[in-house]
């Protein structure tokens, strides 16, 4: 993600493969999406997705950053 100072505006959503429709969860500041997602179980955490104004990336890729 090229956004990823901690007060980028992301949208956190939950993509499953069986439906098409995305789930957002959260809007708001990159650090409190993040928090957000930590919190969930593992199993909604392979579903989670952040957005920034320009990238896209699963939770699970940047949460070892």
């Amino acid at each position: 993600m090229r956004s990823t100072f901690a007060s980028a505006t992301v949208r956190l959503y939950r993509l499953d493969e069986g439906d098409p429709v995305a789930e957002t969860l959260f809007y708001g500041p990159l650090a409190e999406a993040l928090a957000i997602a930590a919190a969930q179980s593992e199993a909604v955490q392979l579903m989670l997705w952040i957005a920034t104004d320009n990238d896209v990336a699963a939770y699970l890729d940047i949460a070892d950053d």
